[in-house]
């Protein structure tokens, strides 16, 4: 059984940051990628960041570029999103993502951990 398990949210004053982390834990699990979606009330979910695991090569949606950072601790399967300057319009919950070796097909995903960003 793969479980992504999310923490690191919480509310804070524009401008502040804060560091989400995810760690996946499971015997068949071996990470292709992972990455951070996240929705707002009302919205869509929608991509946030991508960590490739061969290679380390990131991506990012435009609204973070410059904000946001996603890195990782292979050995630990764990990724991280350190989020600086935030603004109100980044207020959701985050969700991690991610695929394995094992299951290409298959996207597990976390529970979700509440940001929320004052003005």
């Amino acid at each position: 059984q793969v479980q992504l398990v999310e923490s690191g949210g919480g509310y804070v004053q524009a401008g502040g940051s804060l560091r989400l982390s995810c760690t996946a834990s499971g015997r068949t699990f071996s990470p292709i990628y992972m990455c951070w979606f996240r929705q707002a009330p009302g919205k869509e979910r929608e991509f946030v960041a991508f960590k490739r695991w061969s290679n380390g090569n990131t991506n990012y949606t435009d609204s973070v570029k410059g904000r946001f950072t996603i890195s990782r601790h292979k050995v630990l399967n764990t990724v991280y999103l350190q989020m600086d300057s935030l603004k109100p319009e980044d207020t959701a919950v985050y969700f991690c993502a991610a695929s394995s070796i094992y299951n290409p097909q298959y996207n597990y995903w976390g529970q979700g951990t509440q940001v929320t960003v004052a003005s």
